[in-house]
């Protein structure tokens, strides 16, 4: 559970803060994306003259495919959100407040509950790997044949003709010289 009940710490003097650690949470991820472990961690909730500053330090593992060979693989996730929470309503009186001058940032909702399961999630998908690995030296799949290197080290397919234009450069061999930068 990613949603926190606000309203004490919103009646409360600035610098107060409450504590909270994160059990078993999930939540619905984009649809290329899928949980492998339930997210845990802690979250700290700390009460400004103006708003709530939410500090999450959370993990949790992401069930992917190794972008080199295709094989499932789980990918650890740690995250780090901190965001300002904003009041959508005067605590004190219960009337709305004028939300323009800030139309894009969190805002605690009418029944005083903050919900984090939108930055908690776009946390996640920014630490998401660009290419996740099963093992940092994957070979990857042959890529004449489709065969896992990793399970063949020594595959190995038949020469095929060189393109006659081209068999003029196998016989090319770079100038030897001192100059390291040719």
């Amino acid at each position: 559970m990613l949603a926190f009940n606000v309203a004490g710490l919103m009646g409360s003097v600035a610098g107060t803060d409450r504590r909270y650690e994160i059990k078993d949470a999930r939540l619905e991820l984009p649809d290329d994306m899928r949980l492998a472990s339930p997210i845990s961690g802690h979250v700290r909730l700390s009460r400004t003259s103006r708003s709530i500053i939410a500090d999450a330090d959370l993990s949790t593992s992401l069930a992917e495919t190794c972008s080199r060979c295709l094989r499932p693989v789980v990918t650890q996730v740690h995250v780090e959100v901190r965001e300002e929470a904003l009041p959508s309503i005067d605590l004190h009186t219960g009337l709305p407040l004028d939300t323009s001058d800030e139309p894009d940032a969190l805002r605690i909702d009418d029944h005083h509950i903050l919900d984090l399961e939108v930055p908690v999630r776009e946390a996640i998908s920014m630490a998401e790997p660009i290419a996740p690995l099963c093992r940092p030296d994957c070979r990857g799949l042959c890529p004449v044949c489709g065969a896992d290197l990793n399970d063949e080290p020594g595959h190995r397919h038949p020469d095929e003709p060189v393109d006659p234009r081209l068999e003029a450069l196998g016989d090319w061999q770079p100038p030897e010289t001192d100059d390291p930068i040719c």
